[in-house]
């Protein structure tokens, strides 16, 4: 299905973005390596932590037992350029093994 632009892409307003992910933890040490390492790659895109993994309750649905995070960058193209960036694929690569990650970037209301 092809992309659809936004009201604001046709009026060149940029937005905020918003990365989130879901991780399943499976070595916790290894994964530590991963987090010292990311915050400094997403800050070089302007990326800052809304969430990092603080305590959760599912409301609705079935029961969320994954590690949150959500990260606010300041356009989608930031987020995808910092997620293709040297730097973040070499934090990328020490989680190798340590997690399953779902990441989604999905632009701000």
């Amino acid at each position: 299905m092809p992309r659809v632009e936004s009201q604001r892409e046709r009026n060149n307003e940029t937005m905020a973005a918003y990365l989130i992910a879901r991780v399943e933890v499976h070595d916790m040490e290894q994964y530590k390596e991963y987090m010292a390492l990311s915050p400094d790659a997403l800050a070089a895109f302007g990326g800052r932590f809304i969430v990092r993994g603080g305590a959760s309750e599912t409301l609705e649905g079935p029961q969320e037992t994954r590690r949150l995070v959500v990260v606010e960058f300041p356009s989608l193209e930031q987020a995808k350029a910092c997620y293709a960036s040297a730097q973040y694929q070499a934090a990328k690569a020490k989680r190798a093994g340590a997690a399953d990650m779902q990441m989604v970037v999905v632009e701000g209301a």
